[in-house]
């Protein structure tokens, strides 16, 4: 390693900067290089933010297991008809509840964060998702009514609770990037979105316990034993929800943002505020000489920042200002678009299979039973195969691969391999067999995983200063849950037998995902090795020095 010069960082053997505070504590925990582990700091981030998307995952894709059980319970199983008639639309709308709920979570927790900052914000989006899985599991069934005034209820919980799972999407994703090294922050966003993996196995596995427990009655007939199996199943996420609650609650703020939001107010074009334009160019070059940028948790001690040197802090409305001029610059927008039209096409596909994953393994016949408790059996087998197989390996693929090829070529290559899926299973549907599409629905997973699933959270995380973080994260995956929510409602009404069918349905996902892999190549740059707050404060230097003529 060699001192780069007039700067305080280092630069390894693969070129890859580190501040000498990460390098003092890697020499003191006995590690350097690619071979970091993880440190105390970063298990603890892990446990508070990995939690969340570990809940996330488990309460939006816990329906599509606890939607079989409705049907049976609700909608005519117990009274042994062969058909239940839930109402494809309805179903769709309550599916997509929580994604709906997301949107309105994700923009307003996005917004809130940059406006009001991290600590603000963070832990009141598990509040909300608490309150919201409470009312769920406690669906009064003696509501007055038709049964459809029950699902309307569950609709409008659901989508309190997805205003609150949405909230976490940009708080955490910012918190993380803000609170890791360059060079490992990549891995640590995989890190904590992998736990979406986690919840969605967890669900499976909680649906096969719970099953098991109550087999004797459920073999007996007794079905109405399932009010209990489906409220367990929902309820069981409030566990790890109150036990993280506390330090959510008491996270401090990130230097990092609290230094990059500073900016906002930084205005070039005014230099009313300084004592002359001599003293204030001689003091800029002096300590952005000095500074050397920003990493890991804000810029370098050393000395005072310029912009704590010169301006006020910021007020809510000048970050909003700030926020307003930095995507006014097309280079800036054109990234934004990016982010967000790439989350949208894969949360039409993702979503589309994970929500009505059920509807498939039936459709293809894998979850065909001779009795109903046969039926949620194997339709739970089904979904867990499919999570330990493709949907969990996919993400660590993503951990391992994701300092080393970058987020764009994993992006364009998962973008690639989940859409030849689903042209094989819509090409050849009438006649593959059962085995095939399942084969190749695991495949899916895995490329979803080991591809937009994780970048498209990731690069948003990274590609933007902390100053517009959480707002340009957060409009990101609030258009993807667009997407969701479309997918989720329209799957089950076009997937139908008399609409287009599931192969024309497949065919859909399988033009978002190559469009995906086409607006990827076109407008999402590689976010590997770049600190945007680098990129933002040196801009902002420049437009300084054109200003003073210096």
């Amino acid at each position: 390693m060699r001192w780069e010069e007039e700067s305080y960082h280092r630069k390894d053997d693969q070129g890859n900067l580190v501040t000498l505070e990460e390098y003092e504590r890697e020499q003191r925990a006995g590690v350097s290089g690619m071979s970091r582990v993880m440190t105390r700091g970063d298990l603890k981030l892990y446990a508070i933010c990995g939690v969340g998307f570990f809940l996330d995952s488990y309460d939006l894709f816990i329906i599509n297991l606890v939607t079989p059980i409705w049907t049976y319970e609700y909608w005519g199983g117990l009274q042994k008809k062969k058909n239940p008639t839930y109402p494809l639309l309805l179903r769709g709308a309550v599916n997509a509840a929580a994604n709906i709920g997301n949107i309105i979570g994700q923009l307003s927790f996005g917004f809130l964060g940059d406006g009001f900052g991290r600590k603000f914000v963070y832990g009141k989006e598990m509040i909300i998702m608490i309150i919201g899985v409470i009312l769920v599991i406690s669906l009064p069934n003696h509501l007055k009514g038709p049964t459809r005034n029950k699902f309307w209820y569950l609709f409008g919980m659901r989508l309190l609770m997805g205003i609150g799972i949405g909230g976490d999407y940009p708080m955490s994703a910012a918190i993380v990037a803000e609170r890791s090294s360059l060079r490992n922050r990549g891995r640590m966003l995989g890190w904590i979105f992998s736990n979406q993996g986690w919840g969605t196995l967890a669900g499976s596995i909680v649906t096969l316990i719970l099953l098991g427990i109550f087999s004797k009655s459920l073999k007996a007939g007794h079905y109405n034993q399932l009010d209990a199996v489906w409220r367990l199943q929902i309820g069981l996420a409030l566990v790890p929800a109150f036990a993280t609650l506390y330090f959510r609650l008491t996270m401090p703020e990130s230097k990092k943002f609290m230094q990059s939001g500073e900016l906002s107010t930084f205005k070039p074009p005014s230099l009313s505020s300084l004592d002359s334009e001599e003293s204030y160019s001689k003091e800029t070059k002096m300590e952005a000489k000095e500074l050397g940028g920003l990493s890991g948790d804000g810029m370098t001690g050393r000395h005072a920042s310029i912009v704590e040197a010169h301006v006020a802090q910021p007020t809510s409305s000048d970050k909003m200002r700030g926020a307003i001029a930095y995507f006014s610059e097309w280079r800036h927008m054109k990234t934004l678009i990016g982010t967000a039209s790439t989350w949208f096409l894969v949360d039409v596909a993702f979503y589309g299979v994970n929500l009505n994953q059920s509807v498939l393994l039936t459709a293809i016949g894998f979850s065909k039973g001779k009795t109903e408790y046969d039926t949620l059996l194997k339709n739970a087998y089904g979904n867990l195969i499919i999570a330990a197989a493709g949907y969990v390996p996919g993400y660590f693929l993503t951990i391992y691969f994701i300092e080393i090829l970058g987020r764009r070529w994993i992006q364009i290559q998962g973008f690639l391999v989940t859409g030849l899926m689903f042209a094989i299973i819509a090409g050849d549907y009438a006649h593959l067999g059962t085995a095939g599409k399942f084969v190749c629905f695991t495949i899916a997973q895995l490329f979803f995983n080991f591809g937009p699933n994780a970048t498209t959270f990731i690069v948003p995380g990274e590609i933007f200063p902390s100053r517009v973080r959480g707002f340009a994260h957060g409009v990101s995956a609030a258009t993807g849950k667009v997407g969701a929510i479309l997918s989720g409602v329209l799957f089950n009404y076009l997937s139908g037998p008399t609409k287009i069918g599931i192969a024309n349905t497949l065919w859909i996902f399988f033009a978002c995902s190559i469009l995906g892999a086409i607006m990827t190549f076109i407008f999402v740059p590689e976010s590997k090795g770049v600190d945007a707050d680098v990129i933002d404060f040196q801009e902002c230097q420049e437009a300084i020095r054109l200003k003073s003529g210096r």
